[in-house]
């Protein structure tokens, strides 16, 4: 072997022994420039010169009056807004509730007078209330006895006849049969008193029901005699 290959191969050699050396020293060197990073990051100082930082002074929008005083007048201020928001509540619901009343015409439906003298006895009135039929009906005394006679305990809807009239000789009841709303005919029927011929009900002189398929008797509507020879319904 000559002199020159053997020193290249010594140099060989010795360059492989020194790389894995330098590969740690660089990878030491690495990791000792991250902790220098971490650390610099770690620490933070503001950009800004708190030397530059002003606190607003609103002393010049200040009261100059005394704490009291500015309480009381925060004091009516509120309660001067309550005021004013329970007014127009209350104006805002008075409005709705009269939009929401009767009108006048159903006023005016609400009660009907009748002038008695001019039913003669023993003759029925038809008059209207509240958009249905009323009849009123001035009985003779020999009607009120029959409609007394009657054992109305026996009857599908039993109710006496003292019980149906105030007075014994006026009757007062809605035109409307209890079976589906027809419109009875007086002084008709198997007992002298109102038959509906749509469905062949049979009413008596008291109006109560005694054949047929209606299931009651006719309705009684609230009424009085505000004097002798006058009927109020309603």
């Amino acid at each position: 072997m000559s002199l020159a290959s053997a020193s290249s191969s010594l140099l060989r050699s010795c360059a492989r022994q020194q790389v894995p050396a330098a590969r740690a020293a660089l990878a030491s060197c690495q990791q000792q420039r991250g902790v220098a990073d971490a650390s610099s990051k770690a620490t933070f100082a503001s950009p800004f010169d708190n030397s530059t930082t002003k606190i607003p002074n609103f002393g010049k929008y200040a009261s100059s009056k005394s704490p009291r005083s500015n309480q009381v007048f925060s004091y009516f201020v509120a309660g001067a807004m309550g005021l004013g928001s329970a007014v127009g509540a209350k104006a805002t619901v008075q409005d709705f509730l009269v939009n929401m009343s009767a009108s006048a015409d159903v006023l005016a439906q609400a009660k009907v007078e009748i002038a008695l003298d001019s039913i003669p006895e023993g003759k029925n009135v038809i008059i209207k209330w509240r958009g249905k039929p009323v009849f009123i009906r001035h009985r003779t005394s020999g009607e009120i006895d029959e409609a007394r006679a009657t054992n109305w305990e026996s009857l599908r809807d039993p109710q006496s006849d003292e019980d149906r009239v105030q007075k014994p000789e006026w009757l007062v009841m809605l035109g409307v049969c209890t079976h589906l709303g027809c419109v009875p005919i007086g002084e008709a029927g198997d007992f002298g008193g109102w038959f509906c011929p749509c469905h062949g009900s049979h009413y008596d002189i008291s109006g109560r029901i005694r054949k047929g398929p209606a299931p009651l008797n006719l309705e009684v509507p609230a009424y009085n005699f505000p004097t002798e020879e006058t009927l109020v319904i309603g």
